[in-house]
């Protein structure tokens, strides 16, 4: 398969499908996430089960009876019980994907952690995967973790690297360039963080993570810029080719994530790994575009291969 360059290859993708991905919507009754069923409908690689809340019942109708054969709607008394009845859906096999509407992140994330019920294997680490296409990149660009673990340890480092690398092969990168994310390219035991990043290149040395390459520390412009590592006498495989970028805390990850969009006009998506199935948690400030762009990504990133 062909790497998927950009976002619109990524929705080809998708349109390619013999059959068509299921998500369920939990309180799709906000105007982006209405405006990401609607186009995903029209687009033709997507149905869906939209979980209203009873006061907003009447908006996930109205989508339901403008496309009947792809839309289901169910009732739930609360926003709280609509992230339960999504999330069961999901667990009982009705659908691919779980996807936010305007319900909160927190409530949301309570049903999909419950150890009853929910989607979070015992034993597995929950991370964010955000893939930017930046107009000054050559290709899509992955990194993790902007939205969930804030002090990752190895084995969360771990994880990470091998939930981003899974994503990349979805997306048709066999051998993705993976780089390690400091101010320097010294280790410092100062920052526990670069010694964790030696361990790390051992294991994928050893192949643990299969095919790819890894290396760091390194700044994220020496990664995503050839010239950087040149001036630097730095020479490896990953400095200005990186396809993923690991960070070393939320902050700088979430900043990272924030400056390309605003200033970087880059178009985003990103979604939680770790879960048996993707889910979707889009910002209340993301757009459009980029909440219908997180569920085309989990779409292809769903576990039932086409």
């Amino acid at each position: 398969m062909e790497p998927i360059q950009d976002f619109s290859s990524l929705v080809g993708r998708l349109r390619g499908l013999k059959k068509r991905k299921r998500v369920v919507v939990v309180c799709p009754n906000d105007a982006h996430t209405e405006y990401v069923v609607i186009r995903s409908l029209r687009e033709g690689f997507a149905d869906f089960l939209l979980v209203a809340d009873t006061p907003h019942l009447l908006n996930a109708e109205y989508i339901r009876q403008q496309y009947p054969e792809h839309v289901r709607v169910y009732e739930a008394s609360s926003p709280d019980k609509a992230a339960q009845e999504g999330v069961l859906l999901v667990r009982e096999g009705h659908a691919d994907v779980l996807m936010k509407g305007i319900i909160n992140t927190d409530n949301l994330l309570r049903a999909v952690l419950n150890k009853e019920y929910g989607l979070l294997p015992k034993g597995n680490v929950l991370s964010h995967v955000t893939v930017a296409q930046v107009p000054t990149y050559n290709k899509l660009l992955f990194f993790s973790d902007a939205a969930v673990i804030p002090r990752p340890t190895l084995e969360q480092f771990d994880a990470m690297i091998r939930y981003n690398v899974a994503v990349c092969r979805r997306m048709g990168i066999d051998s993705p360039r993976v780089a390690l994310i400091h101010c320097t390219e010294k280790v410092n035991e100062k920052f526990p963080h670069t010694l964790d990043y030696v361990t790390l290149k051992e294991r994928a040395m050893a192949g643990i993570y299969g095919d790819m390459y890894l290396d760091g520390p390194m700044d994220a412009k020496t990664a995503c810029d050839s010239h950087s590592g040149e001036v630097k006498g730095i020479s490896s495989p990953v400095v200005g080719h990186a396809d993923m970028l690991i960070f070393p805390n939320i902050e700088s990850g979430n900043t990272f994530y924030k400056t390309l969009s605003l200033f970087g006009d880059a178009n985003m998506a990103g979604m939680l790994q770790g879960t048996t199935a993707p889910v979707v948690v889009p910002s209340r400030a993301d757009s459009g575009n980029s909440k219908f762009y997180s569920l085309a990504l989990a779409c292809v990133c769903s576990e039932n291969k086409e």
